[in-house]
């Protein structure tokens, strides 16, 4: 086993240009941290089995949210955290380039388990590998 490094968000962040589409930092027990950058809009969809957190690196992130009490929105800017409840149904949208940490169990897809049609500039993945 190869000892473990610090890993810098900024590096890994440089590392790729393409907008929503998460790069997993490190794993922590069974969970991925992941760091991506966003621009517009992603797409409706929901974890039915697990909350999601989000972290807001750079810029600014909104999530709409579709709760019982009716349609609400959100807003992360820098340095803001926030996590969805598992089940409750989300859009996240960045009016700006925005970088931010997702938290999710490994093998969580970005479009969750339930969805709208997905766009082109959204990639459908459980993350990505740095480098």
């Amino acid at each position: 086993m190869e000892p473990m490094e610090p890993i810098a968000l900024s590096a890994a962040l440089a590392s790729f240009t393409q907008q929503w589409s998460p790069r997993i930092v490190t794993t922590v027990n069974d969970y991925d941290v992941r760091v991506a950058k966003v621009e517009g809009e992603h797409l409706w969809h929901v974890h039915d089995d697990t909350d999601e957190f989000f972290l807001v690196l750079e810029g600014e992130l909104h999530i709409a949210l579709r709760e019982p009490a009716g349609e609400r929105t959100v807003v992360l800017p820098r340095g803001s955290v926030f996590t969805v409840p598992r089940g409750t149904e989300h859009k996240p949208y960045a009016p700006v380039p925005t970088e931010i940490l997702l938290l999710e169990p490994s093998g969580t897809s970005t479009v969750g388990d339930r969805h709208e049609a997905v766009p082109a500039h959204v990639d459908a993945t459980t993350g990505h590998a740095l480098g």
